[in-house]
């Protein structure tokens, strides 16, 4: 049976990751709490993919506006921070990422994506979820695809910032509309 996780404290993560500047180092939610700082938690299926580079660099051109937006971004697979940094130093043109400007993290004994329900145990691989944490670490947000969808970044902004408002959102809000 599947356990409701919304509304819940996420479930703590410390993982090894490639940073922005392409070192390597860690990510974690306490760090991003201490921080007080929202979390915007995604998983992909692997690296070297097809639809995988078009949200990560999607997510990457528009990382001021979630920056502005006090949120940090983590993209998270199972492969190893070595294969995050080969395909980061691989050019878009040629199916890469070339640059990021948040963290790829990689949770490569499969505790992460075990604990926020998007491992596919039998293939090893993260379903597409995607999570939205308070400062508090409180999970506010959940979504979870099928692997051949990617996510759309600007949907991703504007629940972020709904879920800011503190207030009742009705359906199509648009950040600088009023709520309920």
């Amino acid at each position: 049976m599947i356990e409701r996780m919304v509304g819940k404290q996420a479930p703590d993560f410390t993982m090894e990751a490639v940073l922005a500047d392409k070192s390597f180092g860690k990510v974690s939610l306490a760090e991003n709490m201490k921080n007080d700082k929202w979390t915007v938690l995604f998983f992909y299926p692997m690296d070297f993919t097809f639809v995988c580079p078009t949200e990560i660099t999607a997510m990457s051109d528009r990382y001021d506006e979630f920056e502005d937006l006090d949120a940090e971004v983590i993209g998270v697979s199972t492969d190893t921070i070595h294969t995050h940094l080969a395909w980061i130093n691989t050019n878009r043109k040629d199916n890469g990422l070339e640059q990021l400007k948040y963290p790829l993290a990689a949770d490569t004994n499969h505790t992460t994506a075990r604990d926020y329900g998007v491992l596919i145990e039998e293939e090893g691989i993260a379903l597409r979820g995607l999570f939205i944490v308070n400062p508090e670490g409180e999970l506010q947000y959940q979504t979870v695809f099928h692997n051949n969808i990617g996510r759309d970044v600007d949907e991703t902004l504007r629940v972020l910032q709904a879920l800011q408002t503190g207030g009742l959102c009705p359906a199509n809000w648009r950040p600088g509309q009023k709520t309920l």
